[in-house]
């Protein structure tokens, strides 16, 4: 997973596609992608039939399906990602809480394998309570493992039994190579933009006595001298392409300072081969076999992904705080695996392992990479979800790609042979009917794919007890999450597979509709880019659950 990339701005700023976005494993990383014109903050949860908004009619299934009606039980989601901050207003009582453990006595109470997991685990820390937080892309570590193996062999010199691999090798040097020059050129060009911007804008504040301006401020000023008039003239040019209503020059230089951050982070550390902060947990990373180790905080240094991810889930409902979570029975177990790069299959494995052996009905998986080196591994984790009745919900990722079993990790495509009945796959999709439906950055899939959720411009919780907008297949996989926990809470009888099938026969049907293929410059019908054709909806969800039961 990246860091989360946090901008305003459009792919057209200067005319500059922000390149991050769609590069290897920026599947999960939190893309803002600000809508021109306003949609109300709970969209997500609103109707497309009652309010002509492409929610989840979340709202309309409590008033007219749920009201009076009392839920069964209480449904614990685990969210394996970059961490929560389990102290955050909205967030408060809805922390799944291990009672068999007792909290601080540096004695596994319960047996389970963790010492003091009380609201989850952190599988990327040390037993010191030491935290990984950058790590490399996968790419760069395979990049390392098959250099070692192939880098100085000529290809007439390989073995027959080793030429697919080393044809694997080859398409791995290529990547890497690419995709390195590639991040340290949009790190010097966005730094060089950022300084170029920064002065300019200083020159003006200087000028005209302001702290701050807008646009419409801007279009005031006016000035004889060369050096003023460039600068105006220049931050007009910049104001014009950005479209952001309402937005000062501070607010545009902080978000470009934030992509300036996000591109240093690849080119200083997702593509060093010689950064590897590993050594933090004290593990073999090649041991499958082990689980013992991490730490038992599931916050981390930045929670700010995770947290985002918990809050579409379950946010209060009824605090009058921030914003309300789509599911009201709901406990989140924290589990932190996802570091600022690429997570490590080992990672992934164990963390199902641990939501199923905790008492996770659903696990959230809003991340993913290109590479996985421990497919198998973690094949056998989703299959052990599977046995135990575990529903597995994850995001398509970010990169405007038709997804498929080799490009794409993890998925529902088992290495070996078959499928996982209790997988469902997520694309991201905006708040109108529109050309633009689809998620411009989202991935896609007729078959790989099941179908689509609100992603775009999603208000929830981020640390410190404050809310922000973000978008993302990161934020339309939790949304499906959130609806699975609601049927659960409400129909605690249905098996994960009957889940899946409700959930895909249940959505808002949008097929026929035209729309962008993401990425492309084509016009394509919506049904083309995953299975169901159709965007989640708990109202015809809770519908058909109710005649499931009956």
């Amino acid at each position: 997973m990246q860091r989360n990339f946090k901008t305003y701005f459009y792919a057209f700023l200067l005319g500059v596609v922000l390149s991050g976005y769609g590069s290897v494993s920026a599947f999960s990383a939190t893309i803002y992608l600000k809508d021109s014109l306003e949609t109300p903050e709970n969209w997500f949860l609103l109707d497309p039939i009652d309010d002509g908004i492409m929610g989840t009619g979340a709202e309309k299934a409590y008033e007219k399906l749920l009201q009076g009606k009392a839920p069964k039980a209480m449904i614990v989601v685990a969210v394996i990602d970059s961490g929560i901050d389990i102290t955050h207003e909205d967030l408060q009582g809805k922390i799944w809480i291990n009672e068999d453990e007792i909290a601080g006595n540096g004695i596994d109470d319960d047996k389970n394998g963790y010492i003091d997991d009380v609201h989850g685990w952190n599988f990327i820390g040390g037993k010191d309570g030491s935290q990984v937080d950058n790590d490399s892309h996968e790419l760069t570590r395979e990049y390392i493992r098959m250099k070692a193996k192939y880098g100085d062999i000529d290809k007439e010199d390989v073995k027959r039994k080793n030429k697919e691999e080393f044809a694997y090798w080859e398409r791995i040097n290529e990547n890497f190579e690419e995709t390195k020059k590639e991040a340290e050129s949009n790190y010097n060009m966005y730094n060089n933009m950022m300084e170029g911007f920064s002065n300019m804008a200083d020159i003006v504040k200087k000028e005209f006595d302001v702290s701050d301006f807008s646009e419409a401020e801007l279009a005031g000023f006016n000035s004889d001298e060369e050096e003023i008039t460039a600068a105006v003239d220049m931050l007009k040019q910049m104001f014009g392409m950005i479209r952001l209503e309402d937005a000062s020059i501070n607010t545009i230089l902080a978000e470009l300072g934030k992509a300036v951050e996000h591109f240093e982070v690849q080119a200083k550390f997702a593509y060093n081969v010689d950064f590897d902060p590993r050594y933090i947990v004290g593990d073999d990373p090649e041991d499958y076999k082990d689980s013992d180790y991490g730490n038992n905080d599931p916050t981390g240094p930045d929670p700010s992904h995770g947290t985002h991810v918990a809050g579409i889930i379950a946010a209060n409902r009824g605090n009058d705080l921030g914003i309300e979570g789509i599911a009201d029975h709901v406990l989140i177990m924290a589990i932190r695996a996802v570091p600022n790069g690429d997570e490590r299959d080992k990672d992934i494995a164990n963390s199902i392992r641990y939501a199923v052996d905790n008492g996770a009905n659903i696990i959230n998986m809003s991340f993913g990479k290109s590479y996985s080196p421990g497919k198998k591994y973690v094949d056998k984790a989703v299959k052990y979800a599977e046995r135990k009745g575990v529903l597995l919900i994850h995001a398509a990722g970010n990169s405007a790609k038709e997804v498929t079993p080799k490009n794409n990790y993890p998925n529902r495509w088992f290495a070996k042979r078959g499928t996982s009945d209790v997988w469902i796959e997520v694309g991201a999709s905006g708040p109108k009917e529109d050309e633009n439906l689809a998620a411009s950055f989202s991935n896609f899939s007729k078959e790989g794919v099941d179908l689509f959720a609100p992603g775009v411009d999603i208000y929830s919780t981020v640390p410190g007890s404050k809310y922000e907008n973000n978008s993302g297949t990161s934020m339309a996989a939790p949304t499906v999450s959130g609806v699975a926990a609601l049927l659960l809470a409400y129909y605690p009888e249905l098996e994960p597979e009957e889940v899946r099938t409700i959930l895909k026969n249940s959505v808002y049907k949008v097929g026929e509709d035209q729309v962008n293929l993401p990425g492309q410059d084509e016009i394509v019908s919506f049904g083309d880019l995953s299975q169901t054709g159709g965007i989640v909806n708990a109202y015809q969800a809770i519908q058909m659950a109710e005649r499931m039961a009956k």
